[in-house]
């Protein structure tokens, strides 16, 4: 597993070992997290705004809200902006096709745009047609530009007897992970995933993803990055800072095992509660949910930035002694350097990693013009 704890001289700065109560010993960060920012009054309500997902081109963004004006009491909404450097703009409802009168909640957008998973919310009333439970749904439309089809059931072997939720998927489409009750966990809600071989083949039967990933507590709303190596989950466990917190996974590829989950700490996580959501396409921004303070309702939409670490050698700046490490380290898999074209790396330290450097060495490293501008 990639690891990503917080090098000691991090660690002061973010107080990690105090609120943690554990002995961290010193360690180097492959990325870290920054401040979470509120999405604003556009987006977040006096009311519930709850999950969050973007288009991979980062012009979409659906969410459920309880904001007056629904079918339900949870409706999905979407807004847009015509560039990633604008604000959102006023979100409108899916409509009668998508929502119903009863409650939709923690819709999770394809990555190639024209599928849209959901689930009803426990305890009920559900949507009918389902097999038990709440039921993971899916709408899909022909582009982009066209409007959403009536959702149908994901059916079995994902949805069965007892309640299955906040569904998650891959770039490809191959992998889904979702929320369980179903017997053979290890205790409340567990997370599960299922494959197929192709986007239109059937998914095979759901396997726990175990201790590593799972806890005797409550473990859901999973949120799966494109590249399938990296895994958001919200949890109640040991260790951590509130009620529920972001916990995070990493695998070195798509076949192997997860590795333990982590905390993302106390900058991304306090004694409210947090939840993950989504991210956004090129995966340097974690969309979470929460009601810590600051916010504009019960439940606000928050974005939280992945910051890759690029000062290898911790003295406080980006210079040519990093890049040297970077180059002495080329084409092996050490962690340290891998870090791109994903925060968390691709498994070999190679030009993705160099032109994530070379950002960040650039953003540093810009000359002053006479003026004293840039």
């Amino acid at each position: 597993m990639k690891s990503f704890k917080i090098p000691m001289f991090l660690a002061s700065l973010f107080g990690f070992c105090f609120f943690s109560g554990i002995e961290t010993p010193p360690a180097y960060a492959d990325f870290t997290f920054g401040n979470p920012q509120n999405l604003g009054p556009v987006i977040n309500t006096p009311s519930y705004e709850w999950g969050a997902t973007t288009s991979t081109d980062g012009l979409e963004l659906y969410f459920i809200s309880t904001a007056p004006g629904g079918y339900g009491g949870w409706d999905i909404y979407v807004s847009t902006r015509q560039s990633v450097s604008d604000s959102w703009g006023t979100p409108s409802n899916l409509g009668v096709t998508v929502n119903s009168p009863v409650n939709e909640t923690f819709a999770k957008l394809s990555w190639d745009g024209l599928t849209l998973y959901f689930s009803d919310i426990d305890p009920g009333p559900y949507r009918t047609g389902g097999l038990g439970g709440s039921d993971i749904w899916m709408s899909t439309r022909a582009s982009r530009t066209a409007p959403w089809g009536t959702p149908v059931n994901v059916g079995a072997p994902i949805n069965g007897s007892v309640s299955d939720a906040s569904p998650s998927l891959s770039g490809d489409g191959l992998t889904l992970v979702f929320a369980s009750y179903r017997d053979g966990g290890y205790g409340g809600t567990d997370l599960w995933m299922s494959t197929r071989l192709t986007m239109q083949g059937p998914w095979g039967a759901p396997v726990n993803l175990g201790p590593n990933v799972n806890s005797g507590n409550s473990d859901f709303y999973p949120t799966l990055s494109a590249d399938g190596l990296a895994l958001f989950l919200c949890s109640d466990r040991a260790g951590g800072f509130g009620s529920f917190d972001v916990w995070m996974t990493t695998r070195k590829s798509i076949s192997a095992p997860w590795g333990p989950a982590v905390n993302l700490g106390p900058v991304v996580n306090i004694a409210a509660l947090e939840a993950p959501g989504g991210l956004s396409g090129d995966m340097t921004t974690l969309y979470i949910i929460s009601d810590r303070p600051g916010g504009l309702g019960a439940h606000d939409v928050w974005q939280v930035p992945i910051l890759p670490v690029v000062d290898f050698n911790g003295d406080g700046k980006v210079d040519l002694v990093d890049l040297v490490m970077l180059i002495e380290s080329w084409g092996t898999n050490n962690t340290l350097y891998d870090i791109g074209p994903m925060p968390w790396g691709d498994g070999v330290v190679d030009i993705e990693d160099l032109k994530v450097f070379i950002k960040y060495w650039e953003q540093e490293n810009m000359p002053k013009n006479p003026q004293g501008g840039q």
